[in-house]
């Protein structure tokens, strides 16, 4: 019923599949013979994207030159976000020309304008190229001045002129040359591994084809209207497919191109990656290599289907990844994460239990590392089919016959999944009702409920969120929050409300079959809200008791994002809160934990760690001079040993010092409850 009920919702929305979870000079240039220019295909598929984005998409945007602007400063943005490849002459006349433009463009669904914006783009990219495997070479670099580099340059000018670009550049080589010398590189290997990397960046903007630019530009299209929306090319629409069926060995990560760097946007439970902790949503894959010693390739500007290709091979193969880790911010020092291929292993990204001992009682600690249902398998009712609420069921059972005093659902890092999993867990917590609501752009509305009125657990429950739980991990939170039925705690969680679909670009029937495919395009149509009413989108979860984590909430997330849809509210769904959690036991376990922590020498060294993480990645400027490089390089390291866990460990708990408090909030929660008669029931909210 659960799914009819959602088919029927997304059907009304037409045919689609839902998959949840310079100078004048300059500009001249870029038209002259043998110049990028879009092939007949893209040409074709530029009328079905604006046709799809105007018709289809959650938002509504007016059409103007308001939105033409958008686009422009999003494409410029994501072409040299840096601001060291273009002029301030550059930005001028390109804002002058095309400013205005791309709206008209749109609507007709051209992409002539980007593709001579990006044409200008690699004339300048080819330069600074040149420059930095000359200088690499032959430049002397001073590592005793006390200068240096803005990293986060979207506040700053655009370089005035050619000197102060060369400037900017040769801050650049310096900041490169000492983070791999940090990365255990000796100065003979840095200035090789630098000209070499400088080489194979010029080597490929040399190789640029129509895709690459038609891609550049569709992406700052689609981004405009939200930052889920994306085209997919017939290639890509390949990589995604094998990412979904996630049958292919690999690593078990979902990557994503953001400027010149490819990025781990997921990590699939059960997968390489997953299991080794040692790679992270938000890290910069900088370079790939095969085997243990063959020599890292450097990938920093590759298409990313060539990265993908690079990454992927046979089963017990080993893969090493240079990555910038998102725990520091996205800048060095530069790290080596060696990987084992293998297809994803289901089992590995089952629901697992634990029981810890505080004190006098006994927590049951259940993580869910993602939301996962084998559809195959529940169609053809195998009855040994994977899925969440099945597993959780079970252990409950399990945790029950154990009389545990409390039970805590670990969901950090749970990035989503099978949004039926999520309520029929939900479903596991509360008697019966409304679970979450889902919006589309027409004004309809559907509601999930738990359809169940058996409880499979009724003691002291917590929730555990970080900004990596998104998606169903938020549905599943916002419910137990909604309801009162148990504590959230950790941080504010991601903030993806929103409900894509893929729609394949179609032609008439009339089209002969040799005709190339135009791609897909994943659309967002629908947002996620509450039973109370407010959306999941943007603002995520709040909990209850407040517990940082080592994410840097400043690069991760929704609201990161400019074009996320914004927080909105529908009216509340009619249910019934339990009452386990009111705001009186809140306050209480609050002053508890705050008490308690208060004195917890591991709490406070885990905060004062954090602290000092985010001091070091709240620099606007990094320093350029050695002393000071290898001081933060020593510090982020430390901090990254005592507390990223190793897997499998028997001491994970004495690293994870958010788990440890949270088993003692749950604890005090059962003493509470053991303290006081049962509260009276709320009254219906609607």
């Amino acid at each position: 019923m659960l799914r009819k009920n959602l088919l029927l919702f997304v059907v009304a929305l037409g045919s689609v599949t839902p998959v949840f979870g310079g100078n004048t000079k300059g500009t001249a240039s870029a038209r002259a013979v043998g110049a990028l220019k879009p092939t007949i295909a893209e040409r074709e598929a530029g009328n079905y994207i604006s046709q799809y984005l105007l018709q289809n998409h959650y938002r509504k945007v007016s059409v103007n030159d308001s939105l033409s602007q958008q686009i422009f400063h999003r494409y410029i943005d994501n072409l040299d976000g840096s601001k060291s490849y273009f002029l301030a002459s550059d930005i001028e006349q390109l804002s002058k020309i095309y400013g205005n433009k791309l709206d008209d463009e749109f609507l007709a669904g051209k992409a002539n304008a980007g593709f001579e914006i990006y044409n200008l783009f690699l004339k300048r990219a080819r330069e600074k190229m040149r420059y930095m495997r000359a200088a690499a070479d032959t430049v002397h670099l001073n590592f005793s001045t006390p200068e240096t580099l803005d990293l986060d340059r979207k506040s700053d000018p655009w370089p005035a002129n050619q000197r102060q670009l060369t400037d900017l550049w040769r801050k650049e080589l310096k900041y490169q040359w000492l983070n791999l010398k940090y990365s255990k590189e000796n100065n003979k290997t840095i200035r090789v591994a630098l000209a070499k990397s400088f080489t194979s960046r010029l080597n490929l903007l040399n190789r640029q084809k129509p895709d690459d630019a038609f891609q550049a530009y569709t992406y700052a299209l689609t981004t405009s209207f939200d930052p889920h929306t994306s085209y997919f090319s017939p290639d890509e629409y390949q990589n995604f497919q094998i990412d979904m069926s996630r049958s292919l060995e690999g690593i078990g990560a979902k990557l994503q191109t953001e400027g010149e760097y490819t990025v781990v946007n997921e990590l699939i439970p059960g997968g390489p990656a997953f299991k080794s902790n040692t790679l992270k949503k938000g890290d910069r894959i900088v370079g790939v290599g095969q085997g243990k010693v063959v020599n890292i390739v450097d990938v920093s500007g590759w298409r990313i289907n060539d990265v993908v290709k690079l990454i992927r091979g046979k089963k017990g193969t080993v893969v090493r990844l240079k990555i910038l880790p998102s725990s520091q911010g996205g800048r060095g020092p530069e790290k080596i994460v060696e990987l084992i291929r293998d297809k994803v292993n289901l089992q590995e990204q089952a629901a697992k239990k634990s029981i810890i001992q505080q004190n006098d009682k006994k927590i049951g600690v259940i993580t869910i590392p993602s939301f996962y249902l084998d559809f195959e398998g529940e169609q053809q009712n195998t009855g040994n089919y994977n899925s969440t609420s099945r597993d959780v069921a079970h252990i409950l059972n399990e945790l029950n016959a154990e009389h545990v005093d409390g039970i805590i659902i670990d969901l950090r890092d749970n990035g989503g999944g099978s949004l039926e999993e999520s309520v029929n867990v939900t479903g596991l917590f509360i008697p019966s009702g409304p679970v979450v609501q889902i919006s589309n752009s027409a004004g309809g509305k559907a509601v999930l409920k738990d359809e169940d009125s058996r409880l499979q657990y009724s003691g002291p429950l917590a929730v555990l969120v970080n900004r990596y739980s998104a998606s169903a991990s938020e549905i599943f939170a916002a419910a137990i929050q909604d309801y009162s039925r148990g504590i959230i705690i950790g941080e504010r969680t991601f903030g993806k409300g929103t409900v894509q679909s893929l729609i394949k670009l179609s032609r008439p029937a009339s089209y002969v079959e040799k005709q190339p495919e135009l791609g897909e395009i994943k659309l967002t149509i629908a947002k996620f809200y509450r039973i109370s009413g407010g959306s999941t989108q943007h603002k995520g979860v709040e909990p209850d008791i407040v517990m940082p984590s080592m994410i840097d909430m400043a690069r991760i997330g929704e609201d990161t994002y400019t074009s996320s849809l914004p927080w909105s509210t529908i009216s509340p769904a009619l249910y019934k809160p339990t009452a386990d959690i009111s705001p009186e036991k809140v306050n209480l376990l609050r002053q508890k934990f705050q008490e308690r922590s208060s004195k917890n020498s591991l709490y406070q060294n885990y905060l004062h760690d954090i602290d000092t993480l985010d001091q070091i990645r709240k620099k606007k400027a990094v320093s350029l001079l050695d002393s000071t490089v290898k001081s933060e390089t020593e510090t982020i390291k430390q901090i990254e040993r005592q507390w990223i866990k190793e897997p499998d460990t028997t001491q994970e708990l004495n690293k994870d010092a958010v788990l440890s408090q949270s088993v003692a909030v749950v604890a005090d929660l059962a003493e509470i409850e053991a303290g006081q008669p049962p509260a009276s029931t709320l009254p219906l909210s609607h």
